[in-house]
């Protein structure tokens, strides 16, 4: 089938379902790309600037120099 045929029953279709088409053919055309960078129900780590003193320093003297 045809993209040409298939627009009249797109056109058609509720905005719900032009949505959830939407979603379908973007999730489609990631997966076509390769592997997702991130999975589903696994855990990775994230750099968090809490206790990131040496950090603070280095800007706190770069802010008084200038």
């Amino acid at each position: 089938m045809s993209l040409a045929e298939l627009l009249p029953d797109i056109q058609s279709l509720p905005r719900a379902d032009k949505l959830k088409l939407i979603q379908f053919l973007a999730q489609e055309l990631a997966e076509a790309e390769g592997p997702p960078a991130l999975r589903g129900g696994q855990s990775y780590p994230v750099w968090s600037p809490d206790e990131a003193f040496a950090a603070a320093e280095t800007l706190l003297q770069t802010l008084r120099i200038e």
